[in-house]
Formats: structure tokens, sequence, C-alpha cells
């Protein structure tokens, strides 16, 4: 069962809060987070995207640039853009999408938990992603950003999070990049802190939604400090990593699409014919045609969308992976037809998350940078937390959250 506890946050102070928060460091480049950072010395991309304090071409994996992530983290502190609660109490976050508002509880969540399978992933990892985000975490001695969770829907905690959600919040902003908004509130009445931890203790588990890299580096820096810590007790700040809890049932998970270089040799008839074999192909037309249902896909090639329905037989319900729509294709098209086995490093193909919209895709192979372009149905929660739950692991590149959660509204020190 899940173990979870308050904690005191770091946050700004209400007046700065638009001028500290900011996107997570790995939905941007270094270029982008320096631009959007600007002369705004307050931001956080000066604690999570340091080199944009370096000349330009600075490597974000130089050592001075996570020296420099500490002694800002640090200076932020010192100059009072950030200040630590007194009390340990848990967070509400609230984003709100498109009229669609999801409600997160801000908790931290037990290493252990990680180590030993409470907290299911349904991603691999690559160690060299986890190692520069632990050496982040060590040298800030904090976890500066969440990882994103979901759990199995609880009427306990909605009802607790409504009544939260009634009065004033203590955030509200609109993040200028996307038009989303933003919200927190905070949970520091005991009774509803007790609430809270013994809700989450009744759960089988907790899922990993996006952020698989950002959860294990915290939890193997937790592990790490535990070891080498000779007067070790269990009950250290360190046990414990910052996540954000949404109920499952209101994510929003959008399609991940693939544009890819070529077609492996064959002309754009060829590459049609063959695909009839697994798939009943249906031209639509000029106008932009997105999938309607699970096993449908959308084809662009030629200035013409197609419909791809995968034909009976050619998946296995089943299978918790046989049956995703990303399998599928990965197998009945870009294996099979086009040669492409490698999503994570073959370079003719590229991936566009589904925020950017069918728009994208026709422009990158309107402009010749592409040859067609593949759209996806959506991955939907519950199939995510089935094969979570099977201990299987998803292809890659198969699901694209929004909205992504804001970096400086709440950091969570490893140390008091």
């Amino acid at each position: 069962m899940p173990i979870v506890k308050p904690f005191r946050g770091v946050r700004p102070p209400k007046q700065y809060v638009e001028e500290v928060e900011c996107r997570p460091y790995d939905v941007l480049n270094s270029e982008e987070a320096r631009e959007e950072a600007g002369s705004n010395e307050k931001s956080l991309y000066h604690v999570i995207r340091p080199e944009i304090n370096f000349a330009p071409g600075t490597s974000e994996h130089d050592p001075r640039v996570y020296e420099e992530a500490a002694a800002q983290f640090k200076k932020f502190q010192e100059k009072g853009w950030l200040v630590q609660d007194e009390k340990e109490q848990y967070y509400i976050y609230a984003q709100t999408m498109d009229g669609n508002t999801q409600y997160g509880l801000v908790v931290g969540a037990f290493v252990g938990d990680y180590l030993n399978g409470v907290i299911k992933k349904h991603e691999l990892t690559r160690r060299d992603k986890e190692e520069d985000r632990m050496k982040h975490i060590r040298v800030c001695d904090a976890n500066i950003e969440p990882v994103f969770f979901a759990y199995p829907d609880n009427s306990v905690l909605d009802e607790l999070i409504m009544r939260y959600t009634q009065e004033a919040p203590e955030y509200d902003f609109v993040a200028p990049i996307d038009g989303f908004r933003h919200q927190l509130w905070l949970v520091s009445e005991d009774r509803d802190i007790e609430t809270i931890t013994s809700e989450f203790a009744k759960m089988p588990c907790l899922y990993i939604a996006d952020g698989h890299h950002r959860s294990a580096a915290a939890a193997l820096v937790g592990a790490e400090k535990a070891k080498n810590n000779p007067l070790h007790t269990g009950k250290e700040e360190y046990n414990y990593f910052m996540a954000v809890c949404f109920q499952a049932s209101q994510l929003t998970i959008l399609d991940y699409n693939r544009v890819i270089k070529d077609l492996n040799g064959m002309s754009s008839g060829q590459f049609l014919t063959a695909l009839q074999k697994n798939f009943i192909v249906e031209n639509k037309g000029k106008e932009e045609y997105k999938p309607k249902q699970l096993h449908e896909f959308s084809l662009y090639i030629d200035n013409n969308w197609y419909s791809l329905k995968a034909k009976s037989g050619t998946y296995n319900d089943s299978d918790p992976i046989g049956v995703l729509d990303v399998d599928i294709s990965s197998r009945l098209i870009l294996d099979e037809l086009l040669g492409i086995t490698d999503l994570r490093s073959d370079e003719r193909i590229d991936f566009v998350g589904g925020l950017r919209g069918l728009k994208e895709l026709k422009h990158r192979v309107d402009s010749g940078e592409m040859r067609c372009a593949l759209a996806l149905y959506p991955v939907t929660m519950s199939q995510i937390m089935n094969i979570a739950d099977s201990g299987k692991i998803m292809p890659p590149k198969a699901t694209w959250f929004e909205p992504k959660l804001r970096s400086g509204l709440v950091i969570h020190k490893l140390s008091e």
C-alpha cells in the first residue's frame, strides 16, 4: 500500500509566483529556456536549466552547470523568492485546459514504494538521463520539480479536494506559453492531512503517468542517502520525493504522432497497396482527418488524408501490449513496411505531441522535410494501468500528457 507524507514545501511568495514558475526542464531546450527566461532573474529556469547562465553552447552536463543549479537555488532562498513553509502539509494543484480541470495532490511519495513496485511504471528509463537528474537532485539536495502520478479514483479524496477548492487559492494564474490555468491550495488542517495519508494507504498502488526518469532519479538518490547515512532511521526527508497525484479518470492523454522521412524505396502507390494487407484503407481527401476510434490511424501523404483501420486478427485484444495502437503501427507499418525497428534511435522517424495538432503533421510533410505522417488514437489511462499492473512496458513514444506540470510552485528539500 502506498505511503505518502506531508512536507514543508519551498515555494514562492504569492507576489512572485508568476515570475518564478516555468515549464518543466525536459519540454524545451537550452536556447528556448534562455529566451523564455529573458532578463527575469527570478525565473526557475536559472535553477532547472542553469546552463542559460553561461555562454550559449555550454553543455547542460558541464560540471559547472550542476554547481550553478545549487548556487541559484541558494540565491533564490536568500533573496526571498523561495520560502519554506513552517508546517508539514499537502497541497492541491489544479490545471485547467480547454475548460476541463484536473485536481492533483502534492505529496511526499515513499522511496521504498518505487523500489518495491508499489509505485508502478510503464516505460523503460535510460541510465544517462537518470544520472543527469540524480546529479541535479544531489547538488541541490532537493526535488526541484515534481513527478506526475495517477491513483485509482477515490470519493473521499475527491470530496476533500472539492471542499478546499471552493475557497480562494493561494496561487491562480494563466501560463503565458500555453494559456492553461494553474491554481494551488494549501491543505494544512491536521484532520485533512490525516485523511489524505490514510486514504492513500488503502490504495493498492500508484502509477507513474509522466516523469519516469525523474521518479527513478529521485528514488535512487533517496536510497543512496539512506545507504551512506550511518545514523539512518527511515524518518529522514530524503526517504520521500515530491509527486503530484491525480485521479486517473481526470487525466488527459493526447495522441503522440509520427512523421517519416521516406517510404523505404516504395512509391506512394506501392505503399498504399502494401498497407491493404493489414488495414482497410480509405481516402478521406484534402481535409484533415483524425482517427475516431482505437485501431484506426490517419495517414497523410501526397496532400491527401487516409483512414487506416486495422483488420481483425492483426492485434490481440487479450494482450495489454498487443492491443495498443502504438504496437500495431510499429509492427505492421513502421517495421514490416518501412524497416524502422528502433523508435528510440532511427533518424528516419520523428514524433509530434498531440497538442501541436494535425496541422503540424501536414506542415512537416508539405515542407518536404518528411514524406508522410501517421496520426494515432490516444492511449487511454486504463490501458496504461493494465500494462503497469501486468509488469510490462509500453512501446516508446506512446503517451503525451497535457497539461504539463508547471515547475516552481512547490519544491521539496531532502534535508530540513
